[in-house]
């Protein structure tokens, strides 16, 4: 009687339960929520003084209030990106501008491209909207970089299968690798894009955690094209605070496809009208101050990849994937273990909580994915405990 779109309950997997049942003292490097470790964000309230009548009045806007869409056009105009109030759209989160964007271009059953190895979210909400995701490799021997060609081959081999795909997804710093994408690749995918009559979502929620540009790395990608692109951003990464609930779409395209879209997407957003009304008169005063917040995060980024380079210099059995961007470190280890068997065994006989990289669609062995958000103290103990483990392992 249930939609298959659901999974039925299951078990824990190996090391859920391996994390569930460990006596002691778990070092877990696995959280990524700021508001759960530590960070020095200071004293004052989250969510500025209630303003009275203002906050009780509802008076809701499908694409959101007027207010806040200025306000993302600032923090856009702060990246030195011009960016219309009218071809943004507020959301409650990441997850629902994707929902909303795969309820705008996709039929049950159609397919988006999606970029692999990246984070696993994708899968669920794909499931959620009955449709399908359909993989392009980012190559490890480049550096986990886009290319138009292997999204190019994507497409094809998707067709040949008898699927149909309606856009390309970006995650623009990537999760975990922290890859952007260089404007002449970027070129090529609005060129097939145009040609091939999809639409591209660029997730861009780490826009202010990037350490390693290229020149020609794009940042924001819903800058005006020949095809409809769609910039994903948001309160959770821009400004620490995933718990105030509000994410935006940046829009930008041809007017003959760009209109529509608008107006399909203020219908999709008058059925739900799920962003609150005071985050909504809050976000010019939120937004205005993450800087302060993006800093603390940014100097315990830095710290953590510090340490833990310091840890696992050059030239050692581990190598640490350069930072460019995002709040995760990926280490390639020795390949003497299977992932899953290793991360559990660094669990039970280590107290150490990582995340294998096949969560992530890694295309080989061995990868551990760690939180560079940790508290210094405890991810300097996890590092300490992983070389132990690994040499352990070796001996």
């Amino acid at each position: 009687m249930f939609s298959t779109r659901t999974p039925a309950r299951h078990a824990p997997n190996r090391l859920t339960r391996a994390a569930s049942e460990r006596r002691g003292d778990l070092v877990d490097l696995t959280v990524s929520n700021p508001t759960a470790v530590g960070l020095p964000f200071g004293d004052g309230p989250v969510v500025p003084e209630s303003q009275g009548h203002r906050d009780a009045l509802y008076a809701p806007e499908p694409r959101g209030h007027a207010a806040a869409r200025e306000a993302v056009a600032a923090y856009y105009a702060g990246h030195g990106v011009e960016a219309s109030p009218e071809r943004i759209v507020l959301t409650a989160s990441s997850s629902e501008s994707y929902s909303w964007l795969f309820k705008l271009l996709c039929d049950p059953g159609e397919a988006v491209l999606v970029p692999s190895p990246s984070y696993p979210l994708l899968d669920a909400l794909a499931s959620l909207e009955a449709i399908v995701l359909a993989p392009y490799r980012l190559p490890p021997e480049d550096g986990w970089a886009v290319h138009a060609s292997a999204v190019e081959e994507a497409l094809f081999r998707l067709r040949g299968e008898g699927g149909r795909a309606r856009a390309i997804v970006l995650v623009n710093p990537n999760n975990p690798t922290g890859t952007s994408v260089s404007r002449p690749e970027f070129e090529r995918l609005v060129d097939l894009a145009g040609r091939e009559g999809l639409a591209i979502i660029s997730d861009e929620v780490f826009l202010d955690y990037r350490f390693e540009d290229r020149p020609s790395d794009v940042r924001v990608a819903a800058t005006g094209h020949d095809a409809l692109v769609f910039s994903l951003g948001g309160l959770s990464k821009a400004a620490a605070l995933p718990q105030l609930k509000l994410g935006w779409i940046l829009t930008s395209g041809p007017t003959s496809l760009l209109e529509p879209a608008l107006d399909r997407l203020d219908w999709i957003a008058d059925s739900f009208l799920s962003v609150g009304t005071p985050v909504q008169l809050a976000l010019p005063a939120l937004l205005g101050r993450r800087h302060i917040l993006a800093g603390a995060i940014r100097e315990r980024i830095g710290a953590n990849d510090r340490a833990l380079r310091a840890v696992f210099g050059r030239g050692g059995r581990v190598d640490v994937l350069p930072l460019r961007g995002g709040w995760s470190a990926v280490l390639r280890v020795p390949a003497v273990l299977p992932e899953e068997e290793l991360a559990v065994r660094l669990v039970e006989r280590h107290g150490l909580l990582v995340q294998p990289g096949f969560f992530f669609d890694f295309p080989n062995e061995a990868f551990l994915v760690v939180s560079l958000l940790t508290d210094p103290a405890l991810f300097a103990e996890g590092m300490a405990r992983l070389r132990r483990a690994l040499d352990e392992a070796a001996a």
